[in-house]
């Protein structure tokens, strides 16, 4: 059975209008295809191990070819049952505020944590990366509360769209859908909060059903 999950990396449960939007992609996802399963992981749950210079370490000696000592094992294999719980899915759906013209910190900890070598990557000397999470696709989900195309750079840039787009390419994963909704809660003579979150809806259920 297919499976799509769901990777929240916002904390604002209700509040948030990256999961809102998220919520009509699944109730749409769920329409059309009944039989699939959707699972989500909440990133801010506490089952996603740190990686730290142990981890560091531990990759390090992956790459190398070398024994991990016990420690080192100890955190391979939390990484390993985190990218497995990851690699287990067949679609992705990604719902991501901007924080600071990019990602929260807790979504780059997951693509530190899953960016493993022989998991999503391999590496040729000569030929360099090569992404191997094949046959998959992905929707991602952008809101920010401030930042829009055109307004300028006081409003803010984007380092969200750029920085985990080119991410899932790397790993293999070109098959990409995106919704957008910029901004969501700061009006300009030129922006309409209200309206451009009717549109994103729309476009998220859009995507969900084609996906």
């Amino acid at each position: 059975m297919p499976t799509l999950l769901h990777i929240s990396a916002s904390p604002r449960g209700t509040a948030s209008e990256s999961l809102a939007l998220a919520d009509d992609f699944v109730t749409a996802y769920r329409q059309a295809y009944p039989h699939h399963e959707v699972a989500r992981w909440d990133l801010w749950d506490g089952s996603l191990p740190e990686f730290g210079p142990v981890a560091a370490h531990a990759k390090m000696a992956v790459f190398a070819g070398q024994d991990l000592d016990e420690d080192q094992r100890l955190v391979w294999k939390r990484i390993t049952a985190a990218f497995a719980r990851f690699d287990a899915a067949d679609h992705y759906l990604f719902s991501v505020p901007m924080w600071n013209a990019g990602v929260p910190y807790v979504l780059k900890q997951f693509i530190d944590v899953v960016s493993q070598p022989g998991m999503v990557f391999e590496f040729h000397p000569e030929r360099g990366y090569r992404g191997l999470l094949h046959g998959k696709k992905a929707a991602v989900i952008y809101a920010s509360g401030v930042y829009a195309p055109g307004r300028g750079p006081a409003f803010g840039s984007d380092f969200q769209s750029s920085y985990l787009e080119d991410w899932l390419r790397w790993a293999g994963i070109t098959d990409l859908r995106t919704v957008s909704s910029r901004p969501d809660s700061v009006p300009s003579p030129h922006v309409d909060p209200e309206a451009g979150r009717r549109a994103a809806r729309a476009a998220a259920a859009a995507a969900a059903a084609t996906f």
